[in-house]
């Protein structure tokens, strides 16, 4: 009798795991016959940023934010420069956590630890609320949910910086809770992302979701020379994120040669190129990394 699978319901993915299996984002595992994140309350980044930096530029502009990261990711991304944390996380065979960069520190916090920490902040710095960010938030979703929930009790703002690789019923059940978003759109060709494990399309239906729902939508789109660098690519999704609304911010972020990729960085003559296409359509494009 073969061995009964615990099938992951976060993201496109879908992880088919046996007992002890570790999904594609080493993040979530199936234990006891259940998926679970082994990332629940793991922080390896934490920071009071400028809201600018997630980037959000028209969202309390100004004002500062709680940051926090843990590990793992849903997609494999040859540039990330997060790479440390985004690509670490596993099980050993005997089953505990272990970490590819055996330097990298971890604290523990509980979600009202989280919430109270916020508070404080927001007593002493002006903090607005917490940000979800540095490695893929949404592969420790109930972590994110359970924070969030709490935060907005507080009248905290919660905050996102994901890829929008998520399954629509989770994603569906987050939105009420969550205040603005910035989704990475890798690239606007299914060809692009399947260099990274991804799908189009579910980060689109995520931008779509979120926008609908009201949360405040802003999107970054990293330019890679050769690889998502053509004016009729950009065009594309120009005219796309305008027909959710022409009012959507594009961030167009400057590539820099990370991790395991080593194209050269992109020219600045050729954001400016993508800008003018790009503004043809939204109001809002901005430059980011030059």
């Amino acid at each position: 009798m073969s061995e009964p699978l615990a099938v992951c319901p976060i993201c496109p993915h879908h992880c088919r795991l046996k007992e002890g299996g570790v999904g594609f984002c080493r993040a979530r595992a199936n234990v006891k016959g259940r998926v679970v994140p082994l990332n629940y309350g793991k922080i390896t980044s934490a920071a009071l940023d400028p809201i600018e930096k997630k980037p959000l530029y028209h969202f309390h502009p100004g004002s500062v934010i709680l940051s926090i990261g843990s590990f793992g990711c849903n997609l494999r991304c040859p540039f990330c420069q997060n790479y440390s944390i985004s690509q670490a996380g596993s099980r050993s065979p005997e089953g505990n956590v272990y970490f590819e960069d055996t330097q990298l520190p971890i604290d523990t916090a509980l979600p009202k630890e989280i919430a109270a920490a916020a508070q404080r902040l927001e007593e002493t710095s002006g903090n607005i609320g917490v940000a979800f960010t540095y490695n893929e938030p949404l592969v420790g979703y109930e972590f994110v949910y359970d924070t969030a929930k709490l935060l907005k009790e507080k009248n905290l703002a919660v905050v996102l910086v994901t890829n929008g690789q998520i399954a629509p019923a989770p994603w569906q059940k987050l939105l009420p809770y969550v205040d603005a978003v910035n989704i990475d759109l890798k690239g606007f060709t299914q060809e692009f992302y399947d260099w990274l494990g991804g799908d189009l399309e579910t980060t689109k239906a995520a931008i779509k979701m979120a926008a609908q729902q009201h949360v405040h939508v802003e999107v970054t789109t990293l330019v890679i020379p050769g690889k998502n660098d053509s004016a009729e690519e950009m065009e594309k999704e120009a005219v796309w994120l305008a027909s959710l609304s022409p009012e959507l911010p594009l961030h167009l972020s400057r590539y820099f040669p990370r991790y395991h990729a080593a194209v050269p960085m992109t020219p600045f003559e050729t954001l400016k190129k993508l800008e003018r296409t790009a503004k043809n359509y939204l109001r809002f494009v901005h430059l980011g990394n030059v």
